[in-house]
This record gives C-alpha cells, structure tokens and sequence, in this order.
C-alpha cells in the first residue's frame, strides 16, 4: 500500500465533507475477496493495536479481587469488586456493557465472571478476552495494558466479507492517520490466507461523507 496515495485519499475526503457540529471519525472499509466465510480459519477475529489510535478515548472497567483493587482504582475508569458481582442486576450489567469499550479482569475470577457477566457481555462481545491481554494475574500492572488499551480495536468479519472501524478522527494529523491505516492493512495482509489476493478494494470515509477508493495500485 503507497503511503503518499492514503495521504492524498485522507486529503480527498477532508476536501469533499462539510463542516459538521461533532468530530467526525475516518471510518476505513475492506471489502475482501475469495473467502470461504463459512470456515472459521478463512474469519478475520482479533485485536489490532494502532500507531497513534482512534483520537478518542477508550473506556475501561476492571472486574476485580481485593488483590489488584488499589492498582485498578489508580488506572481504570471503573471498577467492579468481587463481592459486588452479585449485587448487580440486569440493567446495571448492560449499561455497564454500553459505557466501557473493555473489561479486564482478574484470572482467577473469570469463573464468576461468566457467570454474573457472560451472558450481557459476550453478547456485545466484550467478555475480557485473553486476546487482547483483558485476562490478568493478580499480580498484574495494569498501567500499561490501560495505554495499550487506548490503541487497541477488535476486528472481526462477522460472517460478512467487509471490515469497517473506526482509524482515526479528523482533529487528528493526516500522517498519523495514514500510519494507523498502513499498520492495519499490513497485520490484515498476515492474517488472510491469500494475503493481498483476499482484498478486493479499500475506502476511506468520514462519518458523514461519501466513501472514496484509495487507489487500486494499493492493493
């Protein structure tokens, strides 16, 4: 992928959008091709850690022992002790499902974790996941998974051939936008059976604008 045609691309879409009231996000798209989506090795499911992130902050709630309470009280925008687990119904669980972008928690919790949170959780498909470092010891430092955190997305085809996330927002600098696209496209490429003969074109948008094609010498 040329990076100075993702720079012009990112040019291109800030030109052709009207000002709006809110801070728009650079929503990239990947239409891919030649996949048996009905085979879970040809699924695209991970966490992908951007350069310079989305531009926008990213929530964390820690599911927690008394063991890593302190830590997590220090580092994290909420926190769920194990003796509150039980105290929360349904309605607390998915709210705090809608606010926070993760959950972390404490290994030798997640049997009850499961239990009190699975259903809520796992069905917006934010169960602390091993994957994206969310399943801790109780010894744990938890200052750098919180600024990992910040640059982490979940990617995942979800049994249709497009990848749409969110790259970027227009308050931030065009190279760093152009960079968290190059590093996404390349771990993509890795991940794809047949690498760049899996993609079949790329765009790039803002929230309220018309998607443009960046340039098929790219792919």
């Amino acid at each position: 992928m040329n990076k100075n045609n993702i720079l012009n691309t990112i040019k291109k879409v800030r030109e052709n959008s009207k000002k709006r009231k809110f801070n728009q996000t650079f929503d990239l798209i990947i239409n891919l091709k030649n996949l048996n989506l009905k085979k879970p090795e040809e699924n695209v499911n991970t966490f992908i850690t951007l350069p310079y992130g989305k531009g926008k902050k990213v929530k964390i709630c820690a599911l927690v022992g008394q063991e890593l309470v302190n830590k997590a009280k220090e580092v994290c925008d909420k926190v769920v002790l194990r003796d509150e687990f039980g105290k929360l119904d349904k309605k607390d669980i998915k709210n705090l499902a809608n606010e926070y972008d993760f959950f972390i928690a404490q290994v030798n919790l997640m049997p009850d974790i499961a239990k009190y949170f699975g259903k809520i959780l796992g069905s917006k498909g934010k169960m602390p996941n091993p994957k994206a470092g969310c399943v801790i010891p109780i010894n744990a430092e938890l200052k750098h998974l919180y600024e990992k955190l910040q640059k982490t997305i979940k990617v995942e085809t979800k049994n249709e051939s497009t990848l749409k996330l969110g790259i970027g927002n227009e308050n931030m600098k065009d190279e760093d936008i152009a960079e968290n696209i190059l590093s996404f496209y390349n771990t993509i490429l890795s991940l794809l059976p047949q690498e760049k003969n899996n993609i079949k074109n790329i765009f790039l948008k803002l929230t309220m604008s018309k998607p443009l094609l960046i340039g098929d010498e790219n792919v």
